[in-house]
């Protein structure tokens, strides 16, 4: 396995993150040779303790980070490294203060959630859908949290909001914002 970036300076230079192409996540800290990297154990650890995802679902998956922080996860495996344009869908943004799952990664593993999960009625998921931010009643923890509204009896995540001040903000991208009636 290799986590080598380009190097900046002579062989006692410290590998750095290339972003150019996909590096597999290192499996803990102690195998991590580029600083800031994210880890597997890392990641894994953030989805059960944010959401109550257990490690598991994990399983048969890879995690791969191109550019500073941008982590994908890919159904299987590759090379290491890997120049290629896209591998598998954006999972999770770290390297900043607060770890950001993708709206993609919300939508395929949040069924999983057990904690962070805030249920909407109709026209709040409408609402929160269009990508409008709207005051809420929530006792639960300020951050990131998984939207969801229930669909045929089941609680369906529609993505990722951002839960401060009493408020939650919809960070639904704006390319994928639907203006829904009523769900």
């Amino acid at each position: 396995m290799s986590d080598e970036g380009s190097q900046s300076g002579g062989d006692d230079a410290a590998p750095t993150n290339d972003g150019q192409r996909f590096d597999r996540l290192p499996a803990t800290a102690t195998e991590r040779e580029v600083d800031g990297r994210a880890t597997r154990e890392e990641v894994l650890e953030w989805w059960d303790e944010r959401f109550g995802v257990p490690p598991e679902t994990f399983d048969g998956y890879t995690f791969w980070e191109k550019g500073a922080g941008k982590i994908w996860i890919l159904h299987g495996d590759t090379a290491d490294p890997i120049s290629v344009e896209g591998l598998g869908m954006t999972f999770l943004r770290t390297r900043q203060e607060h770890w950001k799952p993708t709206t993609n990664a919300v939508q395929r593993f949040g069924r999983e959630a057990t904690k962070n999960v805030v249920e909407l009625d109709g026209e709040q998921a409408a609402a929160f859908a269009a990508g409008e931010d709207q005051e809420l009643d929530w006792e639960g923890d300020w951050g990131y949290l998984v939207a969801a509204h229930d669909l045929a009896g089941e609680g369906e995540p529609i993505g990722v909001g951002l839960f401060v001040y009493g408020e939650l903000r919809s960070t639904v991208p704006k390319g994928r914002r639907e203006n829904l009636d009523e769900i």
